[in-house]
């Protein structure tokens, strides 16, 4: 049995006024100061003993650095009281002792020592506590930092806003640098933190590393590999939560077809890990799986095979010992999907356990459309953020807003990668990004950016952009205004003239254009009409400078509070694509550029259907169907594009350009050879 919702109240001895104080007042994205070490032994002895009736020393030594002010609790065994207490302030309830240091004797130096005395009462047995903490610290002779306390999962979700995910490493099928990231390192935790995360997920896939049935045994090299880094990012002070990842499409999957083996090796799992980590601190959590799935049911039924596993997990981690009874436990939702039908059924069995150290989690990368570039959703519009604002609030409505609080595991949008051609727009995106993490705060919501090393170098610990960077970490506590654009395209070969946005102030002031640090000069550069910022043509044109194809210029909205805004000022022409022949495996069309930037494809036959792999809509998926090379100097269809075309029969594409007209383009399979004919 695991202790009852009072039961945990009680045991929970170690809140302290500092670590409160703590919490209130350090920035969500500030690193906390440095805590001091603490460690303690207390020498309890009975000096005598009468029926009902005893007294008692009780001797503290401070073994950790030096003190000012302390408060020894303890809980007594077996209902004893203090009566009369002397040489410190007795602050006692019920059964859970506390003592508090007086004026005299509240300095204690490292290695020094300071008793009291008291008088208690006593009924049936009068055995000794088992258990002091001195200032929220277990007084067992050993030195380290102070434990973190939380209330109830809502206070301890709430602490761990940021996070970020160490994805694609310890999760890696393979081993742990097989999905191109390197080993995770003390270093790159560090860094982590000192960008202002509070907390990391750690996914991690162990059915490579367990053995057969009935043991699955998870090897030692694995489980040590794993505390070593639960052990680093402790030591860095972010919270971790610990999971098991991968196996959820590896096997766990099989659980309507094969209950009794999945159960068992489920089961098995989560004992091992728990037993492993059973005396860890709060700030390790453990997240049942990730996004839950099962093979060959409805939507409904999965509903009732996550539960069975969710409370699978529960049972073996509440009945495991050490911490593990009062540990903070995260329960997904079938796929960590917020449709309200997906949000009732998970409230429904998180009330039903009664227990206050539960958290929910779900995964948000966006309105499915814009975070693939597909089917034309090439901007944030009003339909893509109100996918957000409602995903978010349903989320706070159905279970925050009932005591349960939510993690938002993994967010990010799936078309986004440092390393490959921007698929998604990076002013659109940044616009998902900042109201994404408005929307999280507003419904109370923690989230875990997914970073699969897309975000931070691993190996520099550098963030591949910084300005990226800067916005993700201003925007977890502030609003950033943006414009309806963030490029201004001035054709290389026309003439310049008054160019205008639209500016989201999102409750802000604007505060003016910058470029290289210099304020712009408002009614020489620009102007400022109700939400109508306009940039002169005169201002261009000495911000273009000499024209050149590509980025001429980036200027710089400021506002009152979060990040500036760049706005790209860029020189182009009308792009211009050549013939080209290829193969269905290798098709690449010759492309001039000219400093503009591809935005989305059209396919179409000349009776109207659409072509290729996205039957459904004419705009194909941005890195799918198509991706482009602006160095290279081409635009290539891939093959799951060229596949899908109709034999002899010619499609028609429509590129669309940020800056220029569309541009259409003709391609035609024949057996393995394609022929491509500019228009």
């Amino acid at each position: 049995m695991h202790p009852t919702t009072a039961q945990r109240r009680r045991l929970r001895l170690g809140v302290i006024a500092a670590a409160a104080l703590t919490l209130l007042t350090t920035s969500p994205l500030g690193a906390t100061g440095a805590q001091a070490a603490q460690g303690c032994e207390v020498d309890y002895q009975v000096t005598g003993q009468w029926s009902g009736g005893f007294n008692a020393n009780v001797v503290v030594t401070n073994l950790g650095d030096p003190i000012d002010g302390w408060t020894l609790e303890w809980a007594w065994p077996h209902g004893q009281r203090v009566t009369n207490l002397w040489s410190a302030k007795d602050k006692s309830k019920a059964d859970a002792a506390e003592v508090e240091s007086l004026g005299y004797n509240a300095k204690l130096a490292t290695g020094s020592s300071t008793s009291f005395g008291f008088t208690g009462t006593w009924a049936g047995a009068n055995t000794e506590p088992t258990e002091f903490r001195l200032n929220g610290r277990l007084c067992d002779g050993i030195v380290g930092e102070p434990p973190a306390e939380w209330a109830n999962a809502e206070e301890q979700v709430a602490a761990m806003q940021p996070g970020w995910n160490v994805g694609n490493t310890l999760d890696a099928l393979g081993g742990e640098t097989n999905w191109g990231n390197p080993m995770i390192t003390e270093a790159q935790l560090g860094a982590v933190r000192a960008a202002g995360y509070n907390s990391i997920r750690l996914p991690v896939t162990w059915d490579e590393f367990t053995g057969p049935a009935p043991d699955y045994t998870i090897a030692p090299e694995r489980i040590e590999r794993v505390a070593q880094v639960v052990d680093w990012a402790l030591a860095n002070e972010l919270q971790v939560m610990l999971n098991i990842h991968h196996d959820s499409w590896m096997w766990i999957d099989q659980l309507p077809s094969d209950n009794d083996n999945v159960m068992a090796k489920f089961e098995a799992m989560w004992s091992q890990i728990a037993t492993r980590f059973k005396d860890y601190p709060a700030e390790l959590s453990f997240e049942s799986n990730n996004e839950p799935a099962f093979e060959g049911v409805t939507l409904e039924e999965g509903d009732v095979y996550n539960a069975e596993l969710n409370q699978a997990f529960y049972d073996v981690v509440r009945n495991s010992g050490g911490n593990n009874g009062d540990r903070l436990l995260v329960l997904p939702s079938l796929h960590t999907n917020a449709e309200q039908v997906r949000l009732d059924p998970l409230k429904t069995m998180i009330e039903g356990l009664d227990d206050d150290m539960v958290a929910a989690t779900i995964h948000y990368y966006g309105f499915w459309p814009f975070t693939v570039n597909i089917a034309g959703f090439t901007t944030f519009n009003e339909q893509v953020q109100q996918d957000l604002a409602g995903y978010f609030q349903r989320a706070h409505d159905t279970l925050v807003a009932n005591g349960i609080p939510v993690i938002v595991g993994e967010w990010a949008v799936f078309n986004y990668s440092h390393w490959s051609p921007e698929r998604i727009e990076q002013g659109e995106m940044l616009k998902f990004f900042e109201d994404l993490q408005f929307q999280a705060r507003e419904n109370e919501l923690t989230t875990m950016l997914w970073d699969a090393g897309q975000f931070l170098d691993r190996e520099t610990l550098e963030w591949r952009d910084p300005y990226i960077a800067e916005r993700l970490r201003t925007e977890v506590t502030s609003r950033s205004g943006t414009t309806s654009f963030d490029r201004i395209y001035l054709e290389q070969s026309g003439t310049i003239t008054d160019e205008s946005l639209t500016l989201n102030r999102n409750g802000l002031d604007f505060e003016g254009l910058w470029h290289e640090d210099k304020k712009l000069k408002e009614g020489a550069d620009y102007t400022v009409s109700g939400d109508t910022l306009t940039l002169t043509a005169a201002g261009l044109t000495r911000l273009a400078g000499d024209r050149e194809y590509g980025v001429n210029a980036i200027v710089e909205a400021r506002f009152s509070a979060g990040s500036p805004w760049r706005i790209y000022i860029k020189s182009n022409d009308l792009p211009v694509l050549s013939d080209a022949t290829g193969t269905t495996t290798e098709f690449h069309i010759p492309t001039e550029f000219k400093g503009d930037n591809l935005a989305t494809m059209e396919a179409r036959y000349a009776d109207g259907t659409n072509a290729g792999p996205a039957s459904w809509t004419p705009y194909q998926e941005f890195g799918h169907s198509f991706i482009y090379d602006y160095e290279a100097g081409t635009i290539i269809l891939n093959t799951v594009f060229l596949d899908s075309l109709r034999e002899g029969e010619p499609a028609t594409l429509a590129f669309h350009w940020w800056g220029s007209d569309t541009i259409t383009y003709t391609v035609t399979k024949t057996g393995t050879t394609v022929t491509g004919t500019a228009t």
